[in-house]
């Protein structure tokens, strides 16, 4: 018999033992990586918004962050990237590691970002993990109290007959409250001028200042202005024939289907893990259920909602092709 082809039984065992030793230290390297998921998290969580401090967003974002970091056993650290009508935040995020440390709170405009823009960095629905809704809401039309724009009817006549006149404002170039506007003028026949900002209280502050005439915006914005009488809200985007504030009409009163329902999310990088993504659901839903929370997001005009990771993506993708479909319907340039 050939020796090459003869094993002694101390080499058979140093076989099996090295075998062994693979399947052991394999087993730990998975043990080990579960348990740091486990752990997770282990240090500060960043939740990036888009827009300027003392927008509706970043209002949300920090309502939110101190109760679910208590929850999650770290602090969740608001951090603002205003800009590219919050596509600078999104970005971060999907080209973030995929560990759920650096999230997103994504506005219903980055929807209509998609929609309007044909060169995204990043793929709108599939470069991200999916946590959860936290609240929707309509958006509104806002004039200062003593502008000659006497109502919603008053402004839509006033565009139609004086085109360019009169100006309106967004939170950026492609935002929900853009495209809206651009839906609205369409609708109505009118033209108006819009006048684009990187967000926070600017619309606010040039619409007071009588350097614009009509903001659009989110409830979450215009409902404790509304209710300090520093704003007179002409319209609001909900279904037809609901007040989502006391004696103001819907738009879709004037133009039934006109509705917009507008919402905040919290959104991670793709690949992260979904034990993760679970925890962060799980954690997100306990904090939209206490009751400081819930009536702060009520008195802002909104209406605290979660999902679960699949019913957001599922939004989000759906809400993209329709307003895709009213940017080529309606033939508004695409950036």
């Amino acid at each position: 018999m050939n020796s090459s082809t003869i094993h002694s039984p101390l080499s058979r065992l140093g076989h099996t033992l090295g075998r062994s030793w693979v399947l052991v230290m394999g087993l730990m390297a998975s043990l080990g990586a579960a348990h740091a998921q486990d752990a997770w998290p282990t240090r500060p969580i960043k939740l990036l918004v888009g827009f300027a401090p003392g927008g509706s967003s970043d209002m949300v974002a920090r309502l939110i962050a101190a109760p679910l970091g208590e929850r999650l056993g770290q602090p969740v650290v608001v951090e603002n990237r205003a800009g590219a009508g919050g596509n600078i935040a999104a970005d971060a995020v999907a080209k973030a590691t995929p560990d759920g440390y650096t999230l997103v709170l994504l506005p219903s405009g980055h929807s209509s970002n998609a929609a309007m823009k044909k060169n995204l960095p990043f793929d709108p629905v599939n470069d991200f993990a999916w946590v959860s809704t936290v609240t929707t809401y309509p958006l509104t039309l806002s004039v200062k109290p003593n502008s000659p724009i006497t109502s919603f009817r008053d402004f839509i006549q006033r565009v139609k007959s004086e085109p360019n006149r009169y100006t309106y404002t967004s939170v950026g170039v492609g935002t929900a409250m853009h495209l809206f506007g651009e839906w609205l003028m369409a609708e109505s026949g009118g033209v108006a001028t819009h006048v684009p900002f990187k967000g926070g209280t600017a619309p606010m502050m040039e619409l007071l200042a009588g350097r614009v005439d009509v903001m659009i915006d989110t409830m979450t914005t215009t409902a404790p202005l509304f209710k300090e009488n520093r704003v007179r809200v002409l319209a609001t985007t909900a279904p037809a024939g609901q007040n989502a504030l006391p004696g103001v009409p819907s738009v879709a009163d004037s133009f039934p289907g006109v509705v917009f329902d507008s919402w905040l999310g919290i959104a991670g990088t793709k690949g992260t893990p979904p034990a993760v993504v679970d925890r962060l659901n799980r954690e997100l839903r306990a904090v939209l259920e206490l009751p400081a929370v819930k009536q702060r997001l009520t008195d802002w005009g909104g209406h605290p909602q979660a999902s679960t990771p699949a019913e957001f993506r599922n939004r989000v993708d759906g809400e993209i092709r329709q307003l895709s479909r009213i940017v080529t319907d309606r033939k508004i340039e695409a950036q």
